[in-house]
């Protein structure tokens, strides 16, 4: 078998399947039969992307160790979901049954790049990565003796005409060509400054796909990557497309990471070390059609490790995010600080050209970075209009990291806020903390949640501690110390910072929050730790809206 046509070397999904006894395996085989179900229909040509590490060549790979008759899918799918009663007729029908064009565009980026470095292997007219992919396409047909023999007969068929070529063969043959396409996008993304290549290449997935002749020779046609496909004026480039992306994901929605019910299976199992909780907090958060999502890749490297802390950070150089947040559009270095101390913004996705170079406003720069997954989204009435906000802690990690590299983090008022408060709290200046919460509490942000509610009142103390606390403290809600539990500490790293513990009241006084911190002795357990420490009362009046605060520093 090739590299393209039909490949069986390092299928992920084969891979996976394998080792499944060993390793988080999450069963989404009956994604097959929603394929199976648009072969040779309107709805053949399907489009689904997502961001990076959310499946999509563990998809890509188990499609094509389906369809393609390279593979004898009954060792590999036997026992799995697809094979259940409910799926089976369509299994047994369409298993291994397909020759699979299968374009990865990393691996032929990799060999174009070597191709032009070795003029050995330089054919003439083959100039482009779009010339090379078409070539190397059409040169392993020719390895497939039918297929050569057919190519032979008909010489008018150029070296770089893929389109011809499959035309050539499937009226002969009578048979059709499944074609998969990984990292569809990477011209987009790799070449964004390219526009006449970024043309060439829809050219070339037009003329394949172009009208009932092109598409005879598909029975399906699957696209992945990250970007949806390219828009120009208002239609997309490839029109016949059915395309599902984060933005809109249609019913497609519980395939783009893992669910809840597929998360409740994997802590149950007795080699997970992390809680359910733990897990929700950190990669949930992508609430898409009403289907909680989990970042896959994530959750497995937290599971396999024991550990839940941020991994997306290692999957890409976060370049783009930095370049769209300093285009500052309509203050939009603002809009990103108020959704990582956990606002919502809405935005209109209508005129997003689903790419990374023709950004005009923060509308299209909060759609691209909910395609990119650096936030979430979620629906209104409005079709366009969607509501993006900070997924989980890992992005929240991921941005807050960022922001704080850029040469105007010291300067945004929220910043300056927040060591305003730190500063008040360890020279006990009660008024400055009062007012300061006070601000808080009065924000868009807690307008999100009840603000007669001690769980705003928290997040008040927690937001507007956030930036100021980065570097010298972990913070814990709820606490266990002394004879009962502390609603806030903040625990510092170093021993020559305080420690802080707060106690809020609702409708109560700072003084009775103060006199329970020492009656219940939630200093003790941090006695002899730390040389300072700070204790912390505030109230808050639901008749006056009013704050108090009480502070004391201990002996």
């Amino acid at each position: 078998m090739g590299d393209i046509i039909n490949p069986v070397e390092g299928n992920s999904f084969v891979d996976l399947v394998e080792a499944k006894d060993n390793r988080i395996f999450v069963d989404k085989t009956d994604f097959i039969d929603k394929t199976n179900a648009l072969l040779n229909t309107d709805g053949k040509l399907l489009s689904l992307t997502r961001p990076r590490r959310f499946g999509k060549t563990v998809t890509a790979d188990m499609l094509l160790a389906y369809y393609s008759k390279g593979y004898d899918g009954h060792k590999i799918f036997d026992g799995l979901k697809i094979t259940n009663n409910d799926y089976k007729a369509s299994y047994e029908t369409h298993l291994n049954k397909y020759d699979v064009i299968y374009i990865d565009m990393n691996s032929i980026r990799d060999d174009y790049i070597a191709y032009t470095e070795d003029e050995d292997l330089q054919v003439k007219g083959v100039t482009t990565i779009v010339d090379y992919l078409q070539y190397s396409v059409i040169e392993e047909l020719k390895e497939i003796k039918n297929y050569a023999e057919l190519l032979n007969k008909n010489r008018k068929v150029g070296k770089k005409n893929l389109s011809s070529a499959l035309k050539v063969i499937c009226n002969h043959s009578k048979e059709q060509f499944i074609l998969i396409m990984d990292e569809w996008d990477l011209i987009y993304r790799d070449y964004r400054n390219n526009t006449q290549l970024q043309e060439s290449f829809i050219d070339f997935l037009r003329g394949l796909l172009k009208g009932k002749k092109g598409q005879a020779s598909f029975a399906l046609a699957y696209l992945t990557g990250i970007l949806p496909i390219k828009k120009y004026n208002s239609q997309s480039a490839l029109n016949g497309f059915d395309e599902y992306n984060m933005l809109s994901p249609g019913d497609y929605a519980p395939y783009f990471g893992f669910t809840e019910d597929e998360i409740a299976k994997i802590v149950e199992s007795p080699n997970c070390k992390v809680s359910h909780q733990d897990l929700k907090e950190w990669y949930e958060g992508y609430k898409i059609k009403g289907v909680d999502i989990y970042n896959p890749n994530s959750v497995c490297k937290a599971v396999n490790r024991n550990e839940c802390i941020s991994y997306w950070s290692g999957t890409s150089s976060n370049e783009e995010f930095v370049r769209l947040i300093n285009t500052d559009f309509q203050g939009i270095k603002e809009d990103i600080i108020n959704l990582i101390e956990g606002d919502e913004v809405t935005f209109s996705c209508a005129n997003f050209q689903n790419d990374m170079v023709n950004i005009k406003d923060k509308n299209d720069v909060f759609s691209l970075l909910i395609c990119l997954g650096y936030l979430g989204c979620s629906e209104t009435k409005n079709k366009y209009r969607k509501v993006a906000y900070v997924p989980n802690a890992e992005i929240k990690a991921v941005l807050m990291d960022i922001v704080r590299e850029q040469n105007w983090y010291e300067r945004m008022e929220t910043i300056k806020r927040s060591e305003n408060l730190l500063k008040a709290i360890k020279e006990l200046d009660e008024a400055t903390v009062a007012s300061i919460i006070q601000e808080i509490h009065n924000s868009s942000a807690v307008a999100l949640l009840d603000p007669n509610d001690e769980e705003s009142l928290t997040y008040c103390v927690m937001t507007g501690l956030l930036w100021a606390t980065l570097d010298d403290y972990s913070y814990h809600r709820e606490d266990q110390a002394g004879k009962g539990r502390v609603d806030l500490v903040y625990e510092p790293i170093t021993r020559r910072q305080p420690l802080i513990l707060i106690e809020f009241k609702y409708d109560g006084s700072a003084e009775e929050a103060i006199a329970q911190i020492k009656t219940q002795e939630y200093f003790k357990r941090y006695a002899g730790q730390y040389r300072n420490i700070i204790i912390v009362g505030i109230n808050y009046s639901t008749k006056t809206k009013e704050h108090q605060c009480l502070i004391e520093k201990l002996d």
